[in-house]
């Protein structure tokens, strides 16, 4: 069975209000591609990709005027993909959704969003004290992740958790100072729901559950010059450690202590400035130990670097143009 996560830049410019595709030649939000170019590149990936189910973060947008669901359903129809159906837990103000697209032959899949006083449901607030004044700080989600509990076709109850968590970009700023301030600011509250996040996979792991995080956490060991200040990633706490650890081998090999050395990436950005490209591990799939035990497979569907997708033309251009992140997936017998 195989399980994705993918992160479609713009994805939600594709679709009308009423959820159709708009599949022309304007000028898609992702830079130099039509709607059409994106939305043909984006069928090609999912076809290669052939998953169960597959986490899409940046989904379409549900609002009063728009819905994920019947987005979803629709581009899925047009690509002629067997995970077919789609689902989404709290909804947001961002226009980008968490949502799953999944096969209803292979998985049984029902949004079950968890609570409790350490950790509160992801649509409410989390009060801790984020800089160390004695005052409990409230945070809340820009992206409440969604909680899922799923049931294979063999009868495998698995519990996976998407996320998106938030940006540390200083938008706004105007000087130096500002740029530090807001950046610091942006990391202390990304921690915040890392811990908050680490709390329900506790929680999970002491309920013996057989747990999937998956998505893209926009931060990674060394991403930063101010991770210095906090001592840890977000990926670092919410892989956790010892017996309550999750695992995945890209994260690990990220978090390798090395002076020089190469690491896989997920995404590939331009950098206007500098006029060169930068690449980051931004994207992952974390499972609990006793689904680590059945050795599953990660892939990155990255286009440089993964020898199948470089050999594969139509691949490799669809990837580059459907999106700046690349799908990772996980094949796993459950």
């Amino acid at each position: 069975m195989r399980f994705a996560t993918y992160n479609i830049e713009w994805m939600n410019s594709l679709f009308a209000d009423d959820g159709s595709l708009w599949n022309d030649n304007e000028r898609a939000s992702r830079y130099g591609v039509t709607r059409g170019e994106q939305t043909a590149a984006l069928a090609v990936v999912f076809r290669a990709l052939d998953a169960d189910a597959v986490l899409v973060v940046e989904a379409p947008d549900d609002s009063k005027s728009r819905s994920t669901v019947p987005a979803l359903e629709t581009f899925a129809e047009a690509a002629g993909l067997r995970a077919r159906r789609a689902v989404i837990g709290f909804s947001n103000d961002t226009q980008q959704e968490i949502a799953l697209l999944y096969d209803p032959d292979a998985l049984s899949v029902t949004h079950d969003p968890q609570h409790s006083a350490e950790a509160p449901r992801f649509d409410n607030g989390f009060s801790i004290d984020l800089d160390i004044d004695a005052t409990a700080d409230n945070v809340v989600f820009s992206k409440p992740p969604l909680e899922l509990s799923v049931e294979t076709q063999q009868g495998t109850a698995l519990r996976l958790i998407g996320a998106h968590l938030k940006s540390k970009a200083p938008y706004g700023a105007k000087s130096h100072d500002e740029v530090m301030r807001i950046a610091i600011a942006n990391r202390r509250k990304q921690l915040a729901q890392a811990i908050w996040l680490r709390r329900r996979i506790d929680a999970h792991l002491r309920a013996g559950d057989s747990l999937m995080v998956l998505g893209d956490l926009n931060d990674g060991p060394g991403l930063d010059e101010y991770e210095h200040l906090f001592g840890r990633s977000s990926v670092e706490i919410l892989l956790g450690s010892d017996d309550a650890a999750l695992f995945d081998p890209h994260a690990r090999m990220a978090l390798q202590p090395r002076r020089l050395g190469v690491a896989p990436t997920t995404a590939r950005f331009w950098i206007r400035p500098e006029k060169r490209y930068l690449q980051a591990l931004l994207d992952y799939i974390m499972v609990s130990q006793d689904l680590a035990d059945i050795q599953p497979r990660w892939r990155i569907w990255h286009p440089l670097d993964d020898p199948d997708c470089w050999q594969q033309p139509g691949l490799r251009d669809a990837l580059v143009a459907a999106s700046d992140h690349f799908p990772v997936s996980l094949d796993i017998d459950v």
